[in-house]
Order: structure tokens, then sequence, then C-alpha cells
């Protein structure tokens, strides 16, 4: 399983959505969560399942709710690492993932 780390912006992508479903629903939140570390966790077994969005950038959707998590691949072998970019809402504008994939070094 490969290392992650999550940059600063997606931690408050994730706040503010698990925040905005709680507040919809009590227990949506968690749910929310919960399906998210679940696709985390497969980004760490086979980041390569999930298809490149952009040079360098890849994408993982989440099942039952509309968001979306970028990530890069970053080091060789056993210091291999993802690096969340961003969760957004599919609705959201490509720019803002394209933006923190150019700020973290990447192409977009």
């Amino acid at each position: 399983m490969i290392r992650l780390i999550v940059r600063p912006s997606a931690e408050l992508d994730i706040r503010e959505a698990a925040e905005w479903y709680e507040d919809e629903e009590a227990g949506l939140g968690g749910q929310f969560v919960d399906e998210l570390r679940h696709i985390v966790r497969r980004i760490r077994e086979l980041p390569s399942q999930f298809p490149e969005v952009g040079r360098g950038t890849r994408r993982a959707l989440l099942k039952r709710f509309p968001y979306a998590i970028y990530f890069l691949l970053r080091g060789e072998a056993d210091q291999r690492a993802a690096v969340i970019l961003a969760v957004l809402h599919q609705r959201r504008r490509p720019s803002v993932w394209k933006k923190r994939t150019r700020d973290e070094g990447g192409a977009g």
C-alpha cells in the first residue's frame, strides 16, 4: 500500500462537504466520510485503476455522492505516495483542481 498525503485544501474540501451533508440529514456527513475512506483505501492499494484527467492528475469518483478525489502520484518504488489535492463536487469548475495541480508542480 502506498503512502497518503492529504493537502490542507483537500482537508478543507472534505470537512465542508461532510458538514453540508450532516446539515442536510443527521448521519449523512458520516456516510460521506465512510465512502471517502473506502475510495482512499482503493487509491492506496492500486492508484493506477483511476484514470488520468490531466497530465499526471488522476480522478477517483465516489459512488453514492457526486464528488471526485483528485490526486497525483509522487516518488518511486517503496517511496511512492498519493497526494490528494482536492475533493470536489463534480459540478465544480475543472479550473479548481487544475490550479491546485499547477500549484503542486504538476501539469494540470
